[in-house]
This record gives structure tokens, sequence and C-alpha cells, in this order.
């Protein structure tokens, strides 16, 4: 496979930026249709043409047509689309690529971000509370952490579905989305694990004497959950975190 042409600096930016702007036209007859269109547009205006060329506008159209994947991991999808278009593949050909890569990239997205990353940073941010964080520090924790991990996923599908184009099938086999889950369901199962008994201790208000045994705790907790990480999902450990603080604050 060729590699593909070098694109301008201020072309990858602004498609890049476009990416945070993916679902701002969601809708259930196109879903994220026309933000691959406007994500991929800066990028159209290389076709033959420019802005008022047949090239641009027939891309735009068809990539303003329906399209549902995992807002994140679109950003591949538009990498492989803008190679594609310029390097002028047929439109048939285009679009049975559109219509392949929509349930995986959702598939892989949902488990990656919404069943990991996300409880992940939570209960990052349970564990800086538990250390004794203020309300400003355990925001910053998530917000912060939960950012640095969207942000570099979207920067990292971009540049692989423009290196792989219509062959972006390989990208999917990347260590991060084929063995991410696995690592970030550890993490969150170590890090829940801890944070559990530090939060319950800081909430009970009880003296800093049995804080030892509360780390004591803490590990034993974080040692299981780890090693019950296969059979327990990343949202499920969230959840019952979430339901358990709501029953202590009511019977407090």
């Amino acid at each position: 496979m060729t590699p593909p042409r070098s694109l301008p600096p201020g072309t990858w930016l602004h498609v890049f930026a476009r990416l945070f702007a993916v679902q701002g036209s969601y809708n259930y007859e196109a879903m994220i249709g026309n933000g691959i269109a406007y994500a991929a547009e800066p990028a159209f205006r290389l076709l033959p043409g420019g802005r008022d060329g047949e090239a641009y506008r027939a891309a735009m159209a068809r990539h303003s047509r329906y399209f549902n994947a995992h807002p994140y991991l679109a950003a591949l999808a538009v990498g492989a689309l803008v190679r594609a278009e310029l390097e002028g593949e047929q439109p048939d050909r285009v679009e049975r690529f559109r219509t392949a890569c929509c349930g995986p990239l959702g598939a892989a997205g949902d488990r990656l971000v919404w069943a990991g990353w996300l409880p992940f940073c939570s209960a990052l941010a349970l564990l800086a509370y538990g250390l004794g964080a203020s309300a400003a520090g355990v925001l910053f924790v998530f917000v912060g952490t939960y950012n640095v991990g969207h942000v570099a996923l979207r920067a990292w599908g971009l540049r692989a579905g423009y290196r792989e184009g219509l062959k972006v099938a390989s990208a999917l086999a990347s260590p991060v989305l084929r063995t991410g889950p696995l690592h970030v369901a550890r993490a969150l199962a170590a890090v829940a694990g801890a944070a559990l008994p530090l939060v319950l201790l800081r909430l009970s208000g009880a003296p800093l004497r049995p804080f030892g045994l509360a780390l004591g705790a803490a590990a034993l907790l974080a040692v299981a959950l780890t090693r019950w990480q296969a059979r327990v999902d990343g949202w499920r450990v969230g959840v019952a975190l979430l339901l358990l603080f709501f029953l202590y604050s009511v019977v407090r």
C-alpha cells in the first residue's frame, strides 16, 4: 500500500478540532452522519475544483448520510474516509466501507470508553476524595483524567484511520482496542478496591488510628476485584459504588 499524501498541518488541525463537534447535529435519521461530513470538510477542500468543484459537493453529500459509531472512535472513520476521497476511491466502495465500519467502531468504543475508561476515572476521583482531596481536587482528577484519555483516543484514531485508509480493519486489531479494555478493567478493579474503604473512612469521620486497617482492607479488596475483573464489568463496579454511597448518605 502506497503511503498517503501529506496534508497541510492547518488542515489536520481543523479536522481534529471539528471531531469534538461530531455529535453537534445528531438526529435519528442520519445519527452522526452530518458530523462526519463536517469534520472531514476541511480536507475535502483539497479535492479537484476546491469548494466549488463537483468532487467536493459529491463527497459532502455522500458523507452526510446515515452513520452511527462511537463518537470518539469516529475519528478512525474520518481519517480513512478523507484518504479514500483524496485518492479517488470509487463511491460504491466508500459507501460499503461506511456501512461496514459502523458496528465495529461502536462496539469497540463502548467497551473501551463507557465500560472501561469512564468508570476508571470515576473510581480515581473517589480515591482522590478518600485520600483527602477537596471538591475542586476531585473534580480536577475526574475531568482531567477523562479528557486526556478521550482526546488522545481521537488523535490516535484520526492518524491511524488516515494511515490505513479503507484497510482500517488492521487498526481495529491495535493493542489500543484489542487489549486496552482488559488493562483498563484491571486498573479499574484495583483503584475501586482501594477507593471504597478510604471513602467510607472519610465519610464516617472516624479517627485516623484505624487508617492502617483501612489500607489493609483496601489492598485486599483491590486484589479481589482485580482477580474478578474477568467476571465484573466496569460499569457494574461503578454503579455498585455509587449505590453504596447513596445508601450510606441516607442512613447517616
